[in-house]
């Protein structure tokens, strides 16, 4: 049987002589586009998986009428049926079984070929919204050419996997007069929730692979570098290459010339890009000074900005930055991404056992929860004794987000609202400077309340004021949110008492270990309610830190600036079932999964909190027990719902019957004896 031959020249004819008629200044597949997406397309692992070279069939760029450049990404094939492969859930399958790169797949079909190119710009490049275009075809039984074509819509708001746009028989919604309507369809494509949540999980496995592979090459390859250093790397190279439209451009690898120039140097060029970039954030001018003094020390030092063989260490380990994390941070995964991020860099950092428990990192779901609980609104000021990485800021920051854009209905209002809440809305303090470096980071990759983060000692230096700016005034702080460090006296109930008794009204929602409420911590707990009063206490899964810390933890909640009275209701709630199953195995699939109502559970815990009983739905009366404490006692915080030890009549029926089975059972068994011995 004679080989069939492909058609590719003459699918790249048709479609050429569409965009040639079109008018569209396309270019070719060795043609350049322009500097930055032709060294992304070469930076880019290519389509066999090597290093590099990737060239589509044909580019361009494309204008709207709001000013914004699309690039426009084709590849074409020769054959029937070779369109696009799509996974079980109809998305673009470049992607195995494992999650890594299915090359097979990306060299074949036309479609995943160009997905495949887009990603590669979002990866290096400022462009956040490509169109990846495939196209293939065959000659039919009369010589004629058929031929099918797949639009689809690859950005940081689908995390890069793509999304179809619609069916189409030519290239004409290219043409300028075309263009717009195009685009305003592209921009009513929409994911759902589930749809979300399924690709967070494949990426959060991806960046996992990712920074192990980054903290293995500079570990084993970059001599010299203490973990601070490393940390302090990482922090610089993400802030270079993050940019503000418009305004900074992002750092680019090729930019790093590794000269000896004083002034010139690497190290000089990043620090350089920083400053620009923290100039056009809406931070106070000392903590901007604060950032780069912090992070000159490292970039600036005479080992990591030497050269040998004509590259510096410094560009070395920015390079393996970019090229591991760079997608991750610019398709704004959010805490997905930065929660990771910091999990493995505190591994990096070298602390004792008990100090690393210390800066375990809260989960986002519950650190989500703590906002909640904390009643937290866009008119909310929250603080954070011990933030850590700043996870529990972002949280609270992104709730009084939310429900700023629910109530304000003005655009302009909703702008100035956010750039309140972000500068002077949150305030964090983080004894360990490296940690503290990282939760500037955090905090400047979620959008920038990081104005009030502050490396202080909570217990010895902070007055209640705020760091920076207002430095005269008090943080009117009414929401507190914590993940103390239990190495603390009283499990870290000692951040609890100072935070709580500097407030004055509002709420606070504590994760903490369950022996600060049964013993550990007495008399810190005694002074707390004495101005403050327990609401919930609530007991939370013993493997919720699973692979970091084993210890049980409890919620607890309060109502600050009203004294506990020994009559005040308190609920306790079993929240040992919280809906998710973990596991910690380095190669599964996915670590955390809802089997068992999860995201509703969760919501029905912030409910029983605030409204009582009468929201019982999922939990039952043996998980939510409602119960008051002794003021004075301080040890009394982990009650659970008694247990009815009083038999009920079907109980005692049942005894009776299964004693009377047994009785009769035995009877019988004596009576086949008795005739065995008797021969009969």
């Amino acid at each position: 049987m004679a080989k069939i031959k492909s058609v590719e020249p003459n699918i790249a004819d048709l479609a050429n002589g569409w965009m040639k008629s079109y008018d569209l200044d396309y270019k070719l597949e060795q043609e350049s586009l322009n500097s930055e997406i032709d060294q992304a397309l070469n930076d880019y692992y290519s389509k066999n998986g090597g290093a590099g070279g990737n060239r589509p069939d044909a580019k361009l760029l494309l204008r709207d009428k709001n000013m914004v450049d699309y690039p426009i990404l084709i590849e074409y094939k020769g054959y029937e049926g070779k369109l696009v492969k799509s996974d079980m859930d109809g998305k673009v399958a470049n992607k195995t079984a494992k999650n890594q790169p299915d090359f097979k797949t990306i060299k074949s079909y036309a479609v995943n070929g160009a997905v495949h190119y887009a990603n590669a710009l979002l990866h290096y490049t400022s462009y956040t919204d490509i169109i990846a275009i495939g196209m293939t075809g065959y000659k039919d039984e009369r010589d004629k050419l058929q031929y099918e074509i797949g639009i689809y819509y690859v950005s940081k708001s689908n995390f890069g996997i793509g999304q179809k746009v619609d069916d189409y028989t030519d290239f004409s919604f290219l043409k300028k007069q075309n263009f717009d309507q195009f685009i305003e369809k592209v921009k009513r494509l929409k994911l759902t929730q589930k749809e979300i949540e399924k690709l967070k999980e494949q990426r959060e496995q991806e960046i996992n692979a990712s920074l192990v592979k980054l903290n293995n090459d500079i570990y084993q390859n970059e001599k010299g570098l203490s973990e601070r250093d490393r940390v302090y790397l990482v922090a610089a190279s993400i802030i270079a290459t993050l940019g503000v439209p418009g305004k900074v451009a992002a750092l680019e690898k090729q930019e790093l010339k590794s000269s000896t120039e004083n002034g010139n140097r690497d190290g000089d060029i990043i620090l350089r890009k920083i400053r620009a970039f923290l100039n056009e954030k809406n931070l106070p001018q000392e903590k901007r000074e604060l950032i780069i003094r912090t992070l000159q020390n490292t970039l600036t030092t005479d080992n990591i900005n030497r050269v040998e063989n004509g590259e510096s260490q410094l560009k070395r380990v920015f390079t393996k930055i970019v090229d591991d994390l760079g997608i991750y941070y610019k398709i704004g995964l959010s805490t997905d991404f930065t929660g990771k991020l910091f999990n493995e860099m505190y591994s990096w950092l070298g602390f004792s056992q008990d100090k690393l428990n210390d800066v375990v990192l809260t989960p986002s779901y519950v650190a989500t929860l703590l906002a909640r609980l904390a009643r937290v609104n866009m008119n909310s000021y929250v603080w954070d004794f011990a933030t850590g990485s700043a996870g529990l800021l972002v949280a609270a920051m992104n709730e009084m987000l939310n429900d700023a854009k629910e109530k304000l209905k003005s655009p302009d209002e909703f702008i100035h609202k956010s750039a309140e809440i972000k500068a002077n809305q949150l305030l964090g303090l983080e004894i360990l400077s490296e940690v503290y470096m990282l939760a500037i980071l955090n905090m400047i990759l979620m959008g920038d309340g990081s104005s009030n983060i502050l490396n202080k000692d909570s217990l010895k230096e902070f007055n209640g004021n705020y760091g920076f700016g207002k430095t005269n005034e008090k943080f009117p702080a009414d929401a507190f949110v914590l993940n103390p460090p239990y190495s603390a006296p009283g499990n870290g109930m000692i951040f609890v008492e100072k935070a709580l008794s500097m407030m004055s009204k509002g709420y606070a929602a504590i994760i903490i270990q369950s022996s600060a409420g049964s013993g550990k911590a007495v008399e810190y707990n005694k002074n707390i309610l004495k101005h403050s009063t327990l609401l919930a206490s609530i007991k939370m899964p013993i493997d919720l830190f699973i692979g970091k810390s084993s210890v049980q933890t409890n919620v607890y909640v309060f109502r600050v600036g009203e004294a506990h009275q020994k009559d005040d209701i308190v609920k306790f709630i079993d929240f040992s079932n919280d809906g998710y199953t973990r596991s910690d195995r380095k190669k599964a699939s996915c670590n955390l999964r809802d089997t068992d109502h999860a995201k509703e559970r969760y919501q029905e815990i912030v409910d029983l909190v605030r409204f009582g009983k009468q929201k019982l739905n999922i939990f039952t009366p043996k998980e939510y027990y409602e119960a008051t404490i002794d003021p004075d006692n301080g040890a009394d915080w982990n009650k659970s719902a008694p247990i009815d030890t009083k038999p009920t009549l079907e109980e005692f029926e049942k005894t009776v019957a299964d004693y009377l089975a047994w009785e009769v059972s035995n009877l019988l068994k004596n009576q086949d004896l008795e005739d065995d011995r008797l021969g009969k």
